[in-house]
């Protein structure tokens, strides 16, 4: 591949004119030794820094080396500028990423679980993450998304399914250290399938030659949503900020609701028994002024000017609970864009 490359970016005739400003125009009477040593040193150190990988990476995607590292400024500023109302996730995210690819010698892979309703950010968030290990984010050859209604439809086949799933990692992992796996709807995920994957999140140096303890597993669910929006109004109820609301707060409740939880996709599962999942992050259902946010949000990515009476109209346009008090949004910022589209700016 490096030399096909090579061939198309340097062919005989520039390697030519270096020699030929060396030895002088046709008919000349002979060579300069000096001047041909210098353009033939130069024509191989402009081939050898052609042919390296750090070129070669430029034009193609690579999986990350070693001494690279995401910049945890440039995650901090996404999940500010693209994240509204979560200051939980928020925090819990920029920590355990930072703190993960940064680690020399982790013991594990990272295991995020996030849960909330849709609309709260979760995939949001994945696509974050997955952009600060990569480029290319979610299109990443290196970053995996599983559906589990599309995957993993059939329950009896969940036995072919996890055999599948354990050769996908294994692959993908070996190909590159540094690989993402975003597991989607796991609320919709037979029970017993994720704990295929459990070797790999686990305590192991390597497992048949390949080690995991780089990669980066996130799953995503509604599950425990009614649990994470029963505390939020419970703060509310008695006068406190959203903001007061700590980790310790929700992750036992958490862990706890969606192990017990037949439709959680983690229903006894050995990552949550064997305490393989590194956080379980909530994501807070959003009140009006969240929804607000993203609307002006998506107003500026469309490369219009935010204007105040079209955010209000959209937002008097969504669905709040509970009904009396209408303090959070039914559908979080998830209809935000169909709505705008119906309104003319």
């Amino acid at each position: 591949m490096h030399r096909l490359l090579l061939r198309l970016l340097l062919p005989p005739p520039v390697l030519l004119l270096l020699l030929g400003a060396a030895l002088g125009p046709p008919g000349s009477a002979g060579l300069e030794p000096i001047s041909t040593g210098i353009a033939i040193g130069a024509a191989s150190a402009l081939t050898g820094y052609l042919s390296s990988p750090r070129f070669y990476c430029a034009f193609v995607e690579c999986c990350p080396g070693e001494e690279e590292r995401p910049n945890s400024t440039v995650l901090r500023q996404n999940l500010d500028n693209k994240l509204f109302g979560q200051h939980l996730a928020k925090d819990v995210i920029l920590k355990a990423v930072t703190g993960f690819v940064n680690n020399p010698n982790p013991k594990k892979p990272l295991a995020l679980s996030l849960h909330g309703w849709a609309g709260t950010g979760k995939n949001f968030v994945s696509q974050i993450v997955a952009e600060n290990i990569h480029k290319a984010g979610l299109k990443s050859k290196y970053v995996h998304l599983f559906l589990s209604t599309l995957h993993f439809p059939h329950d009896h086949q969940i036995a072919m399914y996890k055999e599948q799933l354990q050769k996908w990692i294994r692959g993908n992992v070996s190909a590159c250290a540094k690989s993402v796996f975003i597991f989607d709807e796991m609320d919709k995920l037979h029970p017993g399938l994720i704990d295929a994957i459990k070797p790999f999140l686990d305590y192991y140096e390597q497992i048949d030659g390949v080690s995991y303890r780089r990669a980066i597993f996130i799953f995503l669910s509604n599950a425990g949503g009614d649990l994470i929006t029963r505390v939020t109004l419970d703060f509310w109820h008695n006068g406190r900020d959203r903001e007061e609301i700590q980790l310790k707060d929700l992750e036992p409740v958490l862990s706890v609701g969606v192990f017990n939880n037949k439709n959680s996709g983690l229903w006894h599962s050995s990552l949550i028994d064997r305490n393989l999942i590194d956080y379980f992050v909530p994501f807070l259902p959003l009140e009006y002024k969240h929804v607000k946010m993203c609307i002006r949000a998506e107003i500026v990515s469309r490369g219009n000017p935010v204007d105040e009476s079209v955010v209000q109209k959209v937002a008097d346009e969504m669905t709040f609970f509970p009904k009396d008090e209408r303090i959070y949004s039914t559908k979080g910022c998830k209809t935000v864009q169909t709505k705008l589209d119906l309104v003319d700016i």
